[in-house]
């Protein structure tokens, strides 16, 4: 069976890992990466979090959204758990939503150097709005910075039906 060998995952100390601990603020320094064996091939990675949370830095209430976040990677990938402790992390963090996903974007763009990322947040209803941020990034000089672009112009176009989540 092909698989990854122990220096392929040295980098990998959160999964599987039984003593993990939950940070209760914000903590980028969770993020762990691995080695991308297919380099070569362009391809997306999707993540959804359906329960992400943070605060209002005003009012200190709790904001809820689901976060997608793809991406095409080049050399690094994120982790999934430690993207989850990393996500978790917010859950204390006041900042507004828009500020929210640019802010995980430029930490994984920081972290994993991709070809293309996009995140995409959707918070539920306060005071009778709600507000989906989005954000994206292609490396410069690269097809992937037209690509960027391009969705970025045409995001949202085709908003699917908003039904209060």
């Amino acid at each position: 069976m092909a698989g990854r060998s122990k220096e392929e995952t040295q980098g990998v100390t959160l999964l599987g890992n039984q003593g993990t601990k939950y940070p209760d603020n914000y903590a980028p320094e969770v993020l762990e990466t691995f080695v991308n064996k297919h380099p070569d091939n362009d391809y997306f990675v999707k993540f959804n979090c359906p329960e992400f949370t943070s605060l209002c830095p005003i009012t200190g209430q709790p904001d809820f959204a689901a976060i997608t976040i793809s991406y095409v990677p080049d050399v690094k990938m994120v982790e999934s758990k430690s993207l989850k402790l990393y996500l978790f992390s917010f859950r204390n963090h006041g900042d507004f939503h828009e500020d929210c996903v640019n802010i995980i974007m430029k930490d994984l763009i920081r972290l994993m150097e991709p070809k293309y990322i996009e995140v995409w947040g959707k918070f539920t209803p306060r005071g009778g709005i709600s507000i989906d941020p989005y954000c994206n990034y292609g490396k410069p000089g690269t097809r992937w910075e037209q690509v960027a672009w391009e969705r970025l112009s045409s995001h949202d176009l085709y908003p699917e039906k908003v039904d209060n989540r």
